[in-house]
This record gives structure tokens, sequence and C-alpha cells, in this order.
């Protein structure tokens, strides 16, 4: 079988952009599952204020029981549904964010419990109140924890992200198919998508681990 890139190379800049869109609403959707996830993971480990912990136990059962790209449909076409209509953009950063959410907020209650009990018995004699012992003395040495498990959900939301394409996203994925559509060469256009996907997962684990070799030679890690 032959194989033609030509058609590929010729929208290069069509591709380029949609990885472009494809950094923007990953890193969108990180921020707002970071931030989610903290929050319920907060939720979580507060039991005796049950609703809260009902709640958050409610939200995590749903959202990671079902699949991703069922919860993209619900936002996008079961929303209007409701008279409530939003940008196919929002709705996959929101979709994104909301079930990376369910997983980021694993990673925070597990960091949490990880540190000794022993460094919130120590603030709570020097007569600080639980909130600021947790905010000042367990979350910074529970973020620097974080940062591992963190740079694994991001590298997955990475992949996930081609599922917005079904949104009508201008992402890589979406622009691949404009260029089959017309083109016809699907192999080489999944393939250069592909080898896109593998350069920014790559890229991001470079990263990450940098920073992992900086907290460790810091002693934080």
């Amino acid at each position: 079988m032959d194989f033609d890139f030509s058609p590929v190379w010729a929208s290069w800049r069509e591709l380029l952009s949609g990885a472009a869109v494809t950094v923007e609403v990953t890193a969108a959707a990180l921020v707002l599952g970071c931030v989610l996830g903290l929050l319920v993971g907060l939720g979580r480990l507060s039991p005796q204020r049950r609703f809260i912990y009902s709640l958050c136990t409610v939200y995590l059962t749903l959202i990671r029981g079902t699949p991703l790209l069922v919860q993209l449909f619900i936002l996008f076409f079961g929303l209007p549904h409701f008279g409530i209509l939003l940008p196919a953009y929002v709705c996959g950063i929101l979709g994104l964010g909301i079930y990376s959410g369910a997983y980021v907020s694993e990673i925070v209650r597990g960091s949490i419990q990880s540190i000794e009990k022993g460094q919130m018995e120590a603030a709570r004699s020097l007569g600080m109140p639980y909130k600021i012992a947790m905010r000042r003395v367990i979350l910074p040495q529970a973020f620097v924890r974080m940062i591992p498990p963190l740079g694994n959900e991001f590298i997955a939301l990475i992949k996930n992200s081609a599922l917005v394409s079904l949104l009508t996203i201008a992402d890589v994925m979406h622009e691949g198919e404009k260029i089959i559509s017309v083109s016809y060469r699907s192999l080489e256009v999944y393939l250069v998508i592909a080898l896109i996907y593998l350069v920014l997962t790559g890229t991001t684990t470079l990263i990450l681990r940098k920073i992992e070799q900086v907290l460790r030679s810091d002693g934080r890690v």
C-alpha cells in the first residue's frame, strides 16, 4: 500500500492550530479539575460533616462510574432541554474538568492522608485552628506529593481531550477529521495525529520528570 502524506503536510497549519486548542482545553480542564478535586478531596476528609461527605461521595460515584463521552454528551445535548445553551468549547472544558476532578480528589485525599498525623497534632498543640493548620502545614507538604500523580492525570487528560472533537471543538482530532473528509487518507492523518499526541504527552512527561528531580534534590519528595 502506498502512503501519501501530502494532504497532511498541506494542512499542517490547521493541525498545529488544533494542537494548540487541545493544549488550551486540557490546561483549562486541569485547572478546573484541580480546584474541584481539592474541594471534593477535603470534603471526603470530613466524614463528621455528613451532608458534604455524602455529596462528595455521590459525585465520585457518578463521575467515576460513567463514561466521559456520555458526560460530554449530557452537557452538550442534554442541557439544552432545560434551556441551558453552552458553547461547545465550554462544554468540553466543563466535561473534562468535572471528570478530572473526581480523580484529582482522590489524589488530594491520598496525599493529605500520607502526611504524618504528628504534623497536625504539632500544629494544633501550638494553638493553630484546624483550618489554619491544614492550610499552612498540611497542604504545602501534601502538594509536593501530589505533583507526580497530578502529572499522570494531566497526561491522561491530553489523551481524553480527543473526545471533545465530537462536540465540534476544533482540536487536533477535529482538524484531522476535516482533512480526511476531503483527502480520504485516513491512515496517514491518524498516524500524524498519533504523533502529535505522542509529542504532547512526551513533552509533558519530560517537564514533570524535571520538576520531580528538582523537588527530590531539595529533599521534598
